[in-house]
This record gives structure tokens, C-alpha cells and sequence, in this order.
């Protein structure tokens, strides 16, 4: 990989800084992306990597700015994403067919992600993936309830959000009181001495027509891998799985012990079955997909 004294990996304690320099770097197009990525893969082109991750310095930024909420400053966030870029661009196969940003975004959100979990002593309790999908996920929640200053959670949004993250209602109000914390405002000045605000520096929100299309590619991705596991089950555990876990409004075990004549107990056996069949078939699917890509 390229040398890491050729990329600007960390924002070197001037966050403001380092977001005007990665400015600089233009975005590839899709047939100069296609023969660097060829050039790095082939011959191992230390030029070429170096120009594949700088070109998505501006993306790991975005990336990271989505974790800002958690305390950590975003300068160490951002170093971590970029840590996950130069692996991206290590493993990337540029004859699958996709862009390198719709590769690179799985492999930054894990780096900051496993950097969070690692750097929040409060969260180290949460080693389940219950735990860390409750984690990552409470804040949008929260935000898409409007409760982000609330404090303690009303219980109908602790129901509601139990129900959607399937966790026990207890693990929502105690992660929530785990993470309450005062945000920083964006509109706090980035020095003492300068007029100039965080938000000055984030990154645009709106998103770019490469990004929209690494956006459908990688949902598209998803759901692929959702309905190749789903194949591994039968019409039945398929279709108690469907009514139970991927419906925004699940079906009562009671309902589906009538529909098939068998008692609730059994139809939760079979979700429960089900589940582990599916999670099992998509690791394994990932990890051939890996493999490929290796």
C-alpha cells in the first residue's frame, strides 16, 4: 500500500485545515478510477493507490461527520475511516463491476464503528450485536422522534424503539441514559480568535450523482444477500421470518399459531430457527464474497 507519509491520514490537531487541503484532491472519473485501480492491482502502483485514496478523503470525512454525536473528537474519526480506505483500495477488484466508493464505504464505517466500540469505556459493556446495533442506531431514532434533548425517553418511544431494534425495553433506557451527553453546538467558533464556524467545514449534505449511485449499489447489495439467505429457508420459516422480524408492523405470534395451526411456542421456535439459518447463511455469503475479492 502507499506509503502512509504520501496521504494526509490525520487532521494533525487542525481539523479546520485539513478539511480546506482534502478540497483540493478532484474526484476521479469512472474510467481514470477503473485504470488506476487496474495499475494498483496489477503492478502494485503506489502512485496510483495514493491517488485512489486521496480522491475519497472528502467521502471518509462525510462519513465520519455522521459519528460526530458520539463524544470522540472527528479528527480521530476521520483518521480511523481513512485507515479503512487504504484497506478498501488494498482489496478492491475493479473487474466486479462497481465503483470504488460503494466498495470503500463498508470497510470506513467498520473502521470508525470498531474505533467507537473500542474508545467508549461505557460501551464496552455492549459486546452483543443486539448491543452494538442499539448503540448505532439509538441517536436516529431519537432524531427521527425529535427527542435528541429529551433526557429520558417518554415510554411509548422506549416501546416503539424496542419494537423496531427488537431489544429488551430496559437496554434502550439504559443506553440512552449511557449516552447522554451535551452535543457541541456547530455554530461554536472553530478557535477563540476566528469568526469562522464548525459548520463552515462540513462537508455538503447534498449528495453528488456518484454518490446517490454508490448509495443504490450498495442497497441493492444488501438486499441481494437478504433474499439469497432467505432462499435457504423453507416456505414456512421463510414466511414466519417475513411476518415477524422484516415487517414494520410484525405479526402476533397468535395469528401465525391460527394460520398454521400450531401453538405460539412453536411459531417462536421457528422465528428463532429461522433467524439463525438466515444469519448463518449471510456471514457465510460475506465472507466468500471477501474471499473473492482476496
Amino acid at each position: 500500500m502507499a506509503s502512509t507519509a504520501m496521504i494526509p491520514i490525520a487532521p494533525e490537531g487542525n481539523l479546520s485545515r485539513y478539511l480546506q487541503e482534502i478540497r483540493k484532491f478532484p474526484m476521479l472519473a469512472p474510467e481514470e478510477e477503473l485504470n488506476l485501480a487496474k495499475r494498483w492491482r496489477d503492478s502494485q502502483d503506489e502512485g496510483a493507490a495514493h491517488k485512489l485514496v486521496t480522491s475519497h478523503l472528502r467521502l471518509v470525512a462525510k462519513i465520519a461527520m455522521g459519528y460526530r454525536g458520539y463524544g470522540l473528537p472527528v479528527g480521530e474519526l476521520i483518521s480511523e475511516g481513512n485507515v479503512g480506505m487504504m484497506q478498501a483500495v488494498k482489496r478492491f477488484d475493479p473487474d466486479r463491476g462497481f465503483r470504488l466508493a460503494t466498495y470503500a464505504m463498508w470497510w470506513i464505517r467498520a473502521a470508525i464503528q470498531e474505533y467507537i466500540l473500542h474508545s467508549w469505556s461505557l460501551v464496552k459493556m455492549g459486546t452483543t450485536a443486539a448491543q452494538k446495533k442499539l448503540f448505532f442506531n439509538l441517536r436516529r431514532l431519537k432524531g427521527q422522534m425529535a427527542a435528541l434533548e429529551e433526557g429520558d425517553l417518554k415510554p411509548e418511544q422506549v416501546e416503539k424503539i424496542a419494537r423496531v431494534l427488537q431489544v429488551p425495553e430496559q437496554d434502550v433506557v439504559s443506553m440512552n441514559r449511557r449516552l447522554a451527553s451535551p452535543d457541541n453546538s456547530l455554530n461554536a467558533p472553530i478557535r477563540s480568535d476566528s469568526e469562522g464556524e464548525w459548520q463552515d467545514w462540513l462537508v455538503d449534505d447534498s449528495e453528488s450523482q456518484e454518490e446517490e449511485l454508490a448509495d443504490r449499489e450498495d442497497m441493492t447489495n444488501r438486499r441481494d444477500l437478504l433474499n439469497s439467505a432467505l432462499q435457504s429457508l423453507n416456505d414456512r420459516e421463510r414466511h414466519i421470518l417475513i411476518e415477524r422480524r422484516l415487517k414494520d408492523e410484525p405479526t402476533t405470534l397468535e395469528e401465525l399459531s391460527q394460520q398454521y395451526n400450531i401453538s405460539r411456542e412453536r411459531v417462536r421456535q421457528i422465528e428463532v430457527r429461522a433467524f439463525e439459518k438466515l444469519q448463518k447463511n449471510m456471514k457465510r455469503q460475506i465472507v466468500e464474497r471477501r474471499l473473492a475479492v482476496d
